[in-house]
């Protein structure tokens, strides 16, 4: 027999043949599972309607008219997808390198600059009004959305009223879903011109439904407030949100430094504010190696990627851009792409070549912390405050630069074996 005609007949149809018991077992099963997710499914459908109808009347408590009550609420539609993304943790943990070469660009920089030409007259008036100067403007812009090519995917309302059913944040996102219906009904909003993030975050600037309640203003004189039509609304609400937030007119947002080679990294760190002459007199220089200047603005030093990266100081509107995002990366990026698009040539320190480390790489990091008795609190794998101080008083404790960072020499101390590492070796 041929070896084609063999395989042919071995793995025939007929010789896979199964006994009709095990037949049935297996069509009863399916049906039993079909019928589950179907059960389960008509539950959730109904859960998720009960709950839109408990928001719709707090809604109408709170002045929200019929007409806008009947067009918009059973026309919702629960958003797996929100819940899913809600739940998600990211497997990487993101080093600043990573992050900050993938948002601040040439493309940016370039984009913001035209963006500047287009809107030049504008963006001086807001400058005068509100304190802010226009390569902010534009940095906050182009980070939050690409100037306007990228403004979200999901149907804001959905996903809104997805997360206020959801236990786990309810009372806010029932906050923000009647706030975001209230918007619409105010500035005559369309449910399916309603896009934005899975959290949603909305228009040019992603405001969240309260700050667009609060903050955002009628940038064109049309009467309406809309951030996703209208880039003039959404610059100019993005500068009264940032002079409310407490922007300080004439200052910067802070500078990249170098630090002396005898620099304590324990005095780096929010924590450890001192004036701009303190840390002049403490030899730390601008970028370019000259004097840092006298002066008694309060101001930190920031080494977002250890001892080995680029090294910053920062001043008090770093923390009112950390007030729109809470993350020292983003506010770094902001700060250099705003300079960029003002004609400087960003940061002059090179980046180190981090690894992306994998989320199991910090948790079994800090687990290494806590058992030495350098409490970081729960394994997480996120890198928190608490995590860069046990590194911190670890690396004091080994006779290392106390950076509060965790790079590869920590690591190798501490005996991590790296996930990248283990897939190379398997």
């Amino acid at each position: 027999m041929r070896l084609a005609s063999f395989k042919s007949s071995f793995f025939s149809t007929r010789s896979l043949k199964r006994p009709k018991p095990y037949v049935s077992f297996l069509r009863t099963s399916l049906s039993l599972l079909l019928a589950s997710a179907a059960m389960n499914s008509a539950l959730a459908n109904e859960q998720f309607a009960n709950c839109t109808a408990t928001l719709a009347e707090k809604a109408k408590q709170e002045g929200v008219s019929q007409q806008v009550i009947d067009d918009v609420f059973p026309r919702l539609v629960h958003q797996d997808r929100v819940i899913e993304l809600d739940r998600s943790q990211p497997e990487f943990v993101q080093t600043f390198p990573g992050y900050f070469s993938k948002r601040v660009t040439d493309w940016r920089t370039n984009k913001g600059k035209e963006m500047y030409a287009k809107h030049e007259q504008l963006l001086h008036k807001l400058s005068d009004k509100y304190g802010v100067p226009p390569h902010y403007l534009l940095a906050f812009w182009g980070l939050e959305t690409n100037f306007g090519s990228y403004k979200g995917k999901m149907p804001v309302l959905d996903s809104l009223a997805t997360l206020a059913c959801d236990k786990r944040r309810s009372t806010y996102f029932t906050q923000e879903f009647l706030v975001a219906v209230k918007l619409m009904e105010r500035e005559k909003l369309q449910k399916e011109d309603m896009i934005g993030s899975w959290a949603g975050a909305m228009g040019h600037t992603q405001f969240m439904p309260s700050a667009y309640t609060h903050y955002a203003i009628d940038g064109d004189g049309d009467g309406q407030i809309n951030l996703w039509a209208s880039e003039e609304d959404a610059l100019s609400s993005a500068a009264n949100f940032l002079a409310s937030l407490g922007w300080e007119r004439s200052f910067r947002w802070g500078r990249e430094v170098q630090l002396p080679d005898n620099f304590d990294y324990q005095e780096s760190g929010y924590k450890n504010r001192k004036s701009l002459s303190e840390w002049n007199t403490q030899g730390v220089k601008q970028a370019d190696g000259s004097a840092l200047g006298e002066g008694d603005t309060s101001a930190y030093v920031i080494v977002p990627a250890g001892h080995n990266g680029p090294a910053f100081i920062a001043y008090k509107n770093f923390r009112v851009i950390m007030r729109w995002n809470n993350s020292e990366f983003y506010a770094i990026a902001v700060g250099v792409l705003a300079d960029r698009i003002a004609g400087a040539s960003g940061i002059k320190a090179t980046l180190p070549d981090l690894p992306a480390y994998n989320r199991k790489d910090i948790i079994a990091l800090q687990r290494k912390l806590n058992n030495l008795g350098f409490d970081v609190g729960k394994p997480d794998g996120i890198i928190g405050p608490a995590t860069r101080e046990g590194i911190r008083n670890y690396q004091i404790s080994s006779n290392m630069i106390a950076d509060g960072f965790p790079g590869l020499e920590v690591m190798a101390a501490l005996d991590v074996k790296l996930e990248r590492d283990k897939a190379t070796q398997s």
